[in-house]
């Protein structure tokens, strides 16, 4: 992490704390809630920006809504044959937007990915032309995700307010 607990302020995690709830939320809008004006919202959301704390702004689909109905967590072991198996194995991941989230981990598989596709067909053809065929994956197990029990992009961040409390 970079060293910006020092430069977040209540300010800050305020404002944070909001636009995780509404990302469109204006400067203004921001004011009433932070108590600040909005130019000093403003200065400090193009300060967070800088800082690299906020990345970037998005809007959040509802993959239901648009027919996404398949939602599995892959667990992927590379084998070891020669060359660069990792950074074969990022090349082909990134060129497939069924892909949402890929990540390196401890543990027997090397990789875990989230995978979203319309329908069981489409996500079969997925995991046994893509990815299984590729020489460097030694295995792959699927988990075909059925309810959503919590989901959320808001990151905790009550660990900074106490850090910004002792100062």
């Amino acid at each position: 992490m970079h060293n910006t607990r020092m430069d977040i302020d209540k300010y800050d995690l305020q404002i944070l704390t909001r636009l995780q709830q509404d990302g469109r939320c204006t400067s203004v809008e921001l004011a009433e809630i932070v108590h600040l004006s909005a130019s000093q919202c403003q200065r400090r959301m193009k300060k967070l920006e800088e800082m690299g704390v906020i990345k970037q702004y998005v809007a959040i689909l509802d993959a239901n809504v648009l027919g996404l109905e398949i939602e599995a967590i892959v667990s992927v072991k590379l084998s070891s044959h020669g060359g660069n198996p990792a950074e074969e194995f990022r090349q082909v991941i990134a060129l497939h937007p069924e892909i949402l989230e890929c990540h390196a981990v401890t543990g027997e598989e090397d990789y875990v990915l989230k995978v979203i596709t319309p329908n069981l067909k489409e996500f079969s053809d997925f995991l046994m032309d893509h990815l299984m065929s590729l020489p460097i994956v030694a295995s792959v197990r699927s988990n075909v995700l059925l309810q959503e029990l919590k989901g959320t992009t808001a990151l905790p961040l009550k660990h900074l307010l106490t850090a910004t409390q002792s100062r």
